[in-house]
């Protein structure tokens, strides 16, 4: 026997197996997503958009959201991403204080352009005007 093709056997079944568990896995995930979405729950869609779901038709996989008060947008059910979860980081002291205490606002002197200077498409110099161009004399004089 070969021993490369055992080799590459064993190596397609271990990415058969792989194929298989990460899409059971998938769908796992899905599946529990799809039963945490009902009528009431705030959502957000694939493209970013956050609403209330105020029904979902499973017949024709359209549900109706409601994104500001008297807002309802009818999208496809499958464009629903997750439930929406507000939770912010934790904040750490040095920020809550940074946060309560406005900062006093300091100039960069080390870039700031002085008053004197151009601006941005400005010229840096004036215009020299140029010497006159004196006559040339043609080859036949």
């Amino acid at each position: 026997m070969d021993y490369t093709l055992i080799l590459i056997a064993v190596a397609l079944a271990v990415f058969v197996f792989f194929q298989f568990r990460t899409s059971r896995k998938r769908a796992k995930e899905t599946a529990e997503r799809q039963a945490a979405i009902g009528v009431g729950v705030e959502i957000m869609t694939n493209y970013g958009l956050y609403g209330t779901i105020l029904s979902i038709d499973e017949d024709t996989n359209v549900a109706l959201i409601e994104t500001t008060p008297g807002t309802v947008i009818k999208i496809h059910r499958q464009t629903i991403l997750k439930v929406a979860d507000y939770a912010k980081p934790e904040e750490t002291d040095s920020e809550a204080i940074a946060e309560d205490e406005p900062a006093e606002i300091q100039l960069n002197q080390d870039n700031a352009i002085p008053a004197g200077d151009p601006q941005f498409g400005e010229r840096a110099e004036p215009e020299v005007k140029k010497p006159a161009r004196k006559p040339t004399k043609e080859a036949g004089e």
